[in-house]
């Protein structure tokens, strides 16, 4: 067996499974809509009939519900009151607030453009749009005592003003919002401060109603499902994350909500809706018990919620409680995600291999730091890790070299017996034992290879840090392909350099084949990410020298 024969056929093999994830994620089976039989409505008038709140359709609600009654028994007036929208602009936000709950309904990040020729427009990561639908909801929710009504997200509140702007000298802005009843009023307040993609929230209840208050805080996420820009080859998570201790990372995927609610406990964690490069996360107080929960408004384009509300408390008569939760969107920085909470670095999503992705981001970085060149840093990690896996390499180079060697012998092997499998595998196998030649002793170290290049592979896909990061000439968005497909064209030449270092195989259809694997290469990474044809580029070259060496080293030997 040659040794590079088998690591052609697994990257194959890995590039097969990319294909099946793709087409998994295009063609495979959706959710269908389902109509709420027992209201007779339908879910896709009724989310488009404004004179129905989203709590009250036949969809069902998206407020959690309190131990005695849901938040829909509010009156109908409260709900349909005008509402005003605040606009709030940061160094890192262009951000829109509905005073109706303090619902977040538009983020665009502004020191992230949707393109590199397009650096005047952000990326909007948040949209009340019905084509992309996420937003960030929250609000309080009584129980017991049900005539102390508390305001949901469908609950007008008053604003001081619409316009917040961090003008230069400030570092935080505060974004105070105001609702009272008889016995009960809330401030809801968002703080941003400078650089900071958190934005902090508290609702401070204030009870002077003559009684105990009790009830809870809730958080969530709302969105529907969409298909992102990118190629199709490349499959990367859109979906709900949870963190708790039992389960840590869980991925709620859209599926799962549209099939089951999700019901679970937990002290501190986090949830997350998350997609390619950015994603949006709750982060609740870390000392408190918190219920996740899930809910899918069915109608035609289904919305999914993924929520957690607080513990309930108790608020004596004269006395006020603030409910504390930070709101994280943006993207994915991985240092940033670490230094918020536990685990929610885990959102740059390595997978299995996140044991292995991880110390590669590192040298990554490290390498960066000194070029200051994404680029750079891919080719230096290549290098380091050709480094780390030199011996093994070298075993398998050594081994293919020995073969190459033999190759006339086993030519007139097949000569010889012909057809005659039986005896010309015998034949092969006394050869072999003769030279002291192990034919599969070069298999072991390319297998050991294969997860650190599938780690370093996942690392290259999930780092925002490559988006729109410029390398040199043409190439200008390591994340996207190469416009001008000069990278692939050189991966192709090189894999078709590699193999003729290697001993041809005698079976001359066999042959044909591994003839064939740099042009199916090359089309298919035609379409790959600049930054992931970098690295196999630079891997190939320093294979194609470290392989000459030996090659060379070991024809020469008497």
């Amino acid at each position: 067996m040659e040794n590079k024969r088998l690591f052609l056929i697994i990257s194959l093999l890995f590039v097969s499974y990319l294909l099946a994830q793709a087409w998994s994620s295009d063609y495979g089976p959706k959710p269908e809509p389902v109509a709420d039989k027992q209201s007779g409505v339908n879910p896709a008038t009724a989310a488009t009939d404004r004179s129905i709140p989203l709590n009250e359709t036949a969809a069902g609600t998206d407020v959690p519900e309190a131990l005695e009654a849901s938040v829909a028994d509010l009156p109908r007036s409260i709900s349909q009151q005008s509402h005003k929208i605040i606009r709030v602009k940061t160094d890192v936000f262009n951000l829109v607030i509905d005073t109706k709950g303090g619902t977040i309904r538009q983020v665009d990040l502004p020191t992230y453009p949707i393109s590199i020729d397009q650096q005047d427009k952000p990326f909007r990561l948040m949209s009340d749009t019905p084509s992309n639908y996420f937003v960030a909801q929250n609000g309080l929710v009584s129980e017991k005592n049900l005539a102390l009504k508390a305001p949901t997200h469908n609950v007008i509140f008053s604003a001081e003003q619409t316009d917040y702007v961090l003008l230069d000298g400030e570092d935080e802005i505060k974004v105070d919002l105001h609702w009272q009843t008889a016995g009960l009023s809330v401030t809801k307040t968002y703080t941003f401060r400078r650089g900071s993609f958190i934005v902090e929230l508290q609702n401070t209840l204030n009870n002077t109603s003559g009684q105990d208050w009790q009830g809870f805080q809730y958080v969530q996420l709302q969105r529907n499902q969409i298909e992102e820009n990118g190629s199709a080859f490349i499959y990367t998570y859109m979906g709900g994350v949870i963190y708790t201790d039992k389960e840590r990372f869980e991925k709620i995927t859209f599926d799962d909500m549209f099939e089951k609610n999700v019901d679970r406990g937990n002290t501190g964690g986090w949830l997350a809706m998350m997609q390619h490069y950015f994603l949006a996360a709750w982060v609740p107080d870390k000392t408190h018990h918190n219920q996740f929960y899930s809910r899918t408004l069915k109608d035609d384009n289904p919305k999914y919620i993924l929520g957690l509300k607080s513990e309930t408390l108790t608020i004596p008569d004269q006395t006020q409680k603030a409910f504390v939760s930070q709101l994280y969107v943006g993207p994915k920085l991985q240092h940033d995600l670490e230094a918020l909470s536990a685990g929610l670095e885990l959102s740059v999503d390595y997978g299995v291999l996140t044991f292995l992705a991880q110390p590669v981001y590192w040298l990554l970085e490290f390498f960066h730091d000194i070029f200051g060149n994404w680029g750079w840093a891919i080719i230096f990690v290549t290098i380091s890790i050709k480094a780390i896996f030199y011996k093994l390499s070298e075993a398998s180079y050594v081994s293919m070299a020995n073969m190459r060697k033999l190759q006339p012998k086993l030519v007139s092997l097949k000569e010889r017996y012909g057809e005659d499998r039986a005896k010309m595998n015998q034949a092969m196998m006394e050869l072999y034992k003769k030279e002291k030649i192990n034919p599969l002793g070069g298999c072991l170290p390319i297998l050991v290879q294969i997860p650190v290049f599938i780690a370093l592979y996942w690392v290259l896909l999930e780092s925002v840090e490559l988006r729109q990061a410029p390398f040199m000439l043409w190439i200008n968005d390591l994340s996207i392909a190469d416009p001008y497909y000069v990278l692939p064209l050189l991966m192709g030449a090189s894999m078709f350099i590699q193999q003729k270092l290697n001993p041809a195989p005698l079976d001359p259809i066999q042959a044909k084949v591994m003839m064939m694997l740099p042009v199916i290469f090359t089309a298919f990474f035609a379409l790959f990410p600049a930054g992931l044809v970098l690295y196999w580029v630079a891997n190939n070259v320093l294979s194609i020298i470290q392989q000459w060496i030996i090659t060379k080293r070991i024809a020469g030997k008497v």
